[in-house]
């Protein structure tokens, strides 16, 4: 099979597109012929610096496509299905296995390109909300770097949920995308004070409750932004501005900071169900994924020097 691999960590160009050898199809998974690749954000971060687990590595950690094997251990799958997967490492490729465990099946007729962004993007999102944000009905939420995967997801399941939400991208542009999505009021968080912008839209209160993907500076200034007893979820970094947090700040306000990986939870049946359910929204159109851009599987290197231009408004998408 053909998949973009690398022998070293690095910058995009270090991807090539090789021929290598078809994975075995595990007793516990399932053979995939992958339709749709959904380019993560941990998939950069692993390219640019991550662990390798063969070389060469094939990075990724979602896809979608059609069942062609069924492990021996396998009830739930079948030969023929239509299923969205998360793997550990291996989604950019043309044939991947996966756990059975980490695939949910695609109604019929459903758009496979939007079915492979969701679990996620998604799944983190809800989590960050409700499992964890304890999101409730009339609060305000901050949602940083609103034009990813996470963000326009947040921003949709934020205000179906009757929550003002208040989204931040590094542009006006990639800002003015996303009302159509949900978002209340658009800060830029590349220019000065942002934080001072929020708290203005609060009316000087604060939000109940921020979801925060950045990291770094970016994290402090989303504390900065919470009212008394507010709450912040801090889901990765996407590296930028990287800067320790003085957690100390958080005692003055009785506030909160957690920190959220879908990974801990993706095999627990609450968290299952939770995916099953989005990906059958997504379906239906109850919710929407965005795609910006699609590529060939053999320019993955393009695609993934494009999500690092910080120009995409959602998801990116490798087409084997």
């Amino acid at each position: 099979m053909k998949a973009a691999v690398y022998y070293e960590t690095g910058r995009p160009d270090v991807l090539r597109y090789e021929d290598v050898p078809d994975p075995a199809c595990p007793a516990a998974g399932v053979l995939i012929d992958v339709e749709a690749i959904s380019i993560e954000g941990g998939d950069t971060l692993n390219r640019l610096g991550g662990p390798m687990t063969s070389t060469p590595h094939i990075v990724g950690y979602q896809c979608a496509g059609t069942i062609t094997e069924v492990g021996e251990r396998v009830t739930n799958r079948s030969v023929g299905q239509r299923v969205v997967a998360t793997v550990t490492s291996g989604s950019h490729a043309e044939i991947v296995a996966a756990p059975a465990a980490t695939t949910w099946p695609i109604a019929d007729g459903a758009d496979i390109v939007a079915a492979a962004c969701v679990p996620v993007a998604f799944g983190t999102a809800d989590d960050c909300l409700f499992e964890f944000g304890h999101l409730q009905p009339g609060e305000t939420v901050l949602v940083q770097a609103g034009a990813s995967g996470v963000g326009i997801a947040a921003i949709q399941l934020a205000k179906r949920a009757g929550a003002t939400v208040i989204a931040t991208a590094s542009s006006d542009d990639r800002l003015a995308r996303l009302h159509e999505l949900g978002m209340d009021h658009g800060v830029n968080y590349s220019e000065r004070g942002w934080v001072d912008a929020v708290r203005q839209l609060t009316n000087g209160k604060g939000v109940d409750l921020a979801v925060d993907s950045v990291g770094g500076r970016v994290l402090a200034g989303s504390v900065r932004s919470l009212r008394h007893r507010g709450r912040a979820i801090t889901v990765g970094s996407a590296g930028r501005d990287p800067q320790p947090l003085d957690v100390s700040m958080l005692a003055a306000g009785n506030q909160s900071l957690t920190g959220v990986w879908l990974g801990a939870e993706i095999s627990t049946e609450r968290a299952q169900q939770m995916i099953s359910r989005l990906v059958d929204e997504v379906a239906r159109g109850d919710l929407r994924v965005l795609v910006d851009r699609t590529f060939p599987l053999a320019e993955a290197a393009a695609a993934h020097a494009y999500i690092e231009s910080r120009e995409a408004v959602g998801r990116v998408v490798l087409i084997p």
